[in-house]
């Protein structure tokens, strides 16, 4: 999948024109793209459009508009767009409550490694996280991670000829599985390369 250039971005004052639309197209796309697991963890997988929003988000935030700056802001975001032979998803840790969050940050240390996704006939896909910078401590887990699921031609081949895929989660204090709905997976899909057309691992 293509990454995003400084040509592709609207300027500011443009953006401002087209926001409300574009916003409502970003919204309704972003619904077939989240997973949710369990009652408090959720899965938003991430692709170009949404990363154009957020950083066409972030550059009306911070009012910039000079191109060494959204360079900046490029390369920050960049990396969250799927590669061809993967997903990159943001997943979050939601409990309303703070006190509850923070007994269950600290409960769940490691959940980001247990995350998973997996094509029917095939082995689970563990996430690989935070490739960035490192989120937990010792003592808690983030609310936030940054994952990663790199798949082979073979999974690749079986979604596009139907097969199921789910998500799930085996953390010990939060074991979870979740069906991908099917327009989630039609969007999963299109986020990949044809088998044999990028650096897919056997």
């Amino acid at each position: 999948m293509n990454k995003l250039q400084l040509d592709d971005l609207y300027p500011l004052e443009v953006y401002a024109r087209l926001r409300a639309d574009f916003r409502a197209r970003v919204m309704e796309h972003k619904a077939h793209r989240k997973v949710h697991l369990g009652d408090h963890v959720s899965l938003l997988f991430e692709d170009r459009l949404t990363m154009h929003y957020q950083v066409q988000e972030m550059l009306r935030a911070e009012k910039l508009f000079e191109p060494a700056e959204i360079a900046e802001e490029l390369a920050a975001y960049n990396p969250l767009i799927p590669d061809g032979q993967n997903w990159k998803a943001t997943m979050l840790i939601e409990y309303p409550d703070p006190e509850e969050r923070h007994v269950a940050l600290a409960r769940l240390i490691g959940i980001e490694a247990q995350i998973w996704m997996r094509v029917d006939g095939f082995d689970p896909v563990m996430a690989i996280a935070d490739e960035d910078l490192e989120r937990a401590t010792e003592e808690k887990t983030s609310a936030v991670h940054f994952l990663r699921f790199e798949l082979t031609d073979g999974m690749v081949a079986a979604l596009q000829a139907g097969a199921s895929l789910s998500a799930g989660c085996g953390h010990p204090r939060y074991t979870t599985t979740a069906a991908v709905s099917e327009a989630g997976r039609e969007s999963l899909i299109a986020d990949l390369d044809p088998p044999g057309t990028a650096d897919h691992r056997d």
